[in-house]
């Protein structure tokens, strides 16, 4: 790629690796893009956290913009970039008319993150007591919203293989604008394990997820509910740590000594407290995408046990590094099993390092990704004519959008 090009993104925050899978989602694609050559500039509407990364560090310049105010199309039209990134639906809803209009030759990229619209639609079954349907995603305004924003973008990137190919045959996405790239991480070697802390060193079980995610939420209650008082009864020296960012006061009053339901708060090292445990708890009931908390085990060697929610996507064909269970029942006992057993968790572990390795290296994305880049940025105008529904949507939905915006803008002055 030529050394000279540009690529702006526009965050819907500002990353923070430390607070959740999204941001370090952001960083690996910062990374990436850099080491194709380009220049990169991040900017949200988002006010500053005091846990965001320091983008200079990175050699990322940091711009601070505003919705619904035409300083963005003065920005980004002196920017001149050549690659727009949206981090998430939302920003390419608010910045993606004024992106068409300053610069219409810059490829128009989509992270999807999850997708929305799954994850809505299944929280709200859920709530309802019932089983999730493909035909929940129809009647949602989310999903009208998302599904134009992919159609508008040139290529969205997509973490889950199950969401590509729900995009496919329920909403008869074109495949060529869907592109699969997971979380990107770097291969775990022989000496990296051997580094691990061996099944002695470790103790107790844990928890890690970000509270403004609802799953997280739900999934804690369920733990303090109903699955952590029978893991207890079979294990009453065991103690569950629940780490997380951005806990609210209920999740706070959740803390019990007496039950060795421990609630920490923000893990000042993430990675740190999942090696120390033995085993990962993630009883996720609703969500979408591939779950950078069980990743995370995989690179801890911690092994894990999940729903298929929580396992949605992760691991192909591969075995599991624990396991994989919607019962109650069965869920303690493999946690309980896990905990006790040597053995089996030994072999856990080394599933979730040739997880690792053999499905999120970055190494088997990195030129792929970059060539993809480059033909799609070669031949823009092909593609485009290519993708008419996107024409359309970019035509009538933007303008709405567009007017929409300029009336507050007025509004506001």
């Amino acid at each position: 790629m030529n050394q000279v090009q540009k690529l702006l993104i526009i965050g819907f925050v500002w990353p923070e690796p430390n607070s959740s899978a999204a941001g370090g989602r952001m960083m690996q694609l910062i990374s990436l893009f850099k080491a194709q050559g380009f220049n990169v500039t991040f900017a949200s509407p988002a006010q500053n956290s005091d846990f965001m990364v320091d983008l200079q560090e990175y050699e990322v310049d940091k711009k601070s913009i505003e919705l619904n105010n035409s300083s963005f199309d003065f920005f980004i039209k002196e920017l001149n970039p050549s690659v727009v990134l949206f981090d998430r639906f939302m920003m390419e809803e608010q910045f993606g008319w004024r992106v068409a209009e300053n610069c219409p030759d810059a490829l128009r990229l989509l992270d999807t993150e999850d997708l929305h619209c799954l994850r809505f639609s299944r929280q709200k079954a859920f709530k309802e007591n019932r089983l999730f349907k493909t035909t929940d995603l129809f009647v949602e305004e989310i999903a009208k919203r998302e599904i134009a924003s992919i159609l508008r973008c040139d290529l969205s990137l997509m973490i889950s293989e199950f969401e590509m190919e729900l995009l496919e045959s329920v909403f008869k996405i074109d495949p060529s604008l869907l592109y699969y790239l997971p979380f990107l991480l770097e291969p775990i070697d022989g000496a990296q394990m051997q580094e691990l802390p061996t099944f002695e060193e470790r103790e107790g079980f844990v928890f890690i997820g970000n509270f403004l995610h609802e799953p997280n939420w739900n999934a804690v209650q369920y733990l303090k509910d109903t699955i952590w008082p029978l893991i207890k009864k079979s294990l009453p020296e065991a103690v569950l740590n629940v780490y997380g960012a951005y806990p609210s006061q209920k999740v706070l009053q959740l803390h019990n000594k007496k039950e060795s339901f421990l609630i920490m708060g923000r893990a000042i090292d993430a990675q740190e407290v999942v090696q120390e445990a033995l085993v990962v708890l993630a009883p996720l009931r609703f969500g979408a995408g591939i779950k950078g908390k069980l990743l995370e085990a995989m690179q801890c060697g911690t092994p894990s046990v999940t729903t298929f929610i929580g396992s949605e996507s992760m691991h192909g064909d591969l075995p599991w590094n624990g396991f994989i269970t919607d019962d109650v029942a069965d869920f303690v006992d493999r946690a309980v099993q896990l905990y006790q057993d040597k053995t089996i968790w030994g072999k856990a572990k080394k599933n979730g390092i040739e997880i690792v390795n053999k499905r999120y290296s970055k190494g088997l994305f990195e030129t792929d990704f970059s060539t993809k880049i480059e033909f799609l940025c070669s031949n823009l105008q092909q593609h485009r004519l290519n993708n008419f529904m996107g024409s359309i949507l970019q035509h009538h939905t933007l303008k709405s959008t567009k007017y929409m915006s300029r009336w507050i803008e007025e509004k506001n002055k």
